[in-house]
């Protein structure tokens, strides 16, 4: 059974309300992580007051309990299969980058595509693999040029 929204991806931020609540849920699904080598049960509750026990495997329960911690941090989360294939503007809106520059990355082949007909597709871990390489190059430059100004006594 599929329970997808249809959205992809999510991008309004939570209400505090909403961020408040999944603080208090991530601590008591934190809780059960802890205490608990394989997955653990939860009850589903529906409005008609009924509720159900669900099985969910540790991976699962870890990516919510994740999904929380970003929500009561008032972050917008989406869920994205690793190998779902984006179009550009997904990408270009993951990287925070305009759709052009994102075009001209793929045909300077910073990010590998595959075209269909004439649409580019991007897996999203190359999105993430280029998002975590630019990270790093950005962080060594900083790197780079904290160390020249210690070296020419810049520093404050």
């Amino acid at each position: 059974m599929t329970t997808s929204t249809g959205e992809f991806p999510r991008t309004d931020r939570p209400t505090r309300e909403e961020s408040k609540l999944a603080e208090e849920s991530g601590r008591a699904l934190g809780e059960l992580l802890k205490s608990r080598k394989k997955g653990g049960r939860l009850f589903v509750g529906r409005s008609s007051g009924s509720s159900e026990l669900v099985e969910v495997p540790k991976g699962v329960l870890q990516l919510l309990a994740a999904i929380l911690d970003e929500t009561a941090q008032g972050n917008a989360v989406a869920v994205v299969p690793v190998e779902a294939e984006l179009t550009t503007q997904q990408a270009a809106d993951l990287l925070q980058v305009s759709r052009p520059h994102l075009v001209d990355l793929l045909d300077e082949g910073e990010i590998p595509h595959r075209k269909v007909g004439t649409h580019r597709r991007v897996l999203f871990q190359d999105v993430m693999s280029y998002k975590q390489k630019s990270k790093q190059n950005r962080l060594k430059a900083l790197e780079e040029l904290s160390a020249l100004d210690q070296e020419l006594g810049l520093g404050y």
